[in-house]
């Protein structure tokens, strides 16, 4: 038996736990924030056997968008002392999965 631990965009979470839920595979949903962005996630917890986890992971791409943003980057202070800025672009999006083992479980 496998645990999954995926992180979305919020923007992605209904569209992909509706694909999973359809799929018949239980999702439990916790919100969370993302370190880098600052931004909205939905953090997915499966417990899955192990022959689902290929299948959970298409599905996690398929409904998982990747986007490009254009991310300010300070790059020091003009003769006034205002913070000037440049502008990166940055992918952001899909989603991150962790599967890790699980040695026991029960459903209580």
């Amino acid at each position: 038996m496998k645990l999954i631990v995926a992180t979305v965009q919020e923007q992605d979470a209904d569209r992909v736990i509706a694909a999973l839920t359809a799929q018949a595979y239980r999702v439990t949903r916790i919100g969370s924030t993302g370190g880098f962005l600052q931004e909205g996630n939905t953090t997915l917890l499966m417990g899955v056997e192990d022959d689902q986890v290929a299948p959970i992971i298409e599905g996690l791409a398929r409904n998982g968008q990747k986007r490009m943003r254009f991310m300010p980057v300070a790059s020091g202070a003009g003769i006034s002392g205002v913070m000037m800025y440049n502008y990166v672009e940055v992918q952001i999006g899909g989603a991150t999965a962790f599967v890790l083992d699980v040695e026991h479980f029960e459903q209580i």
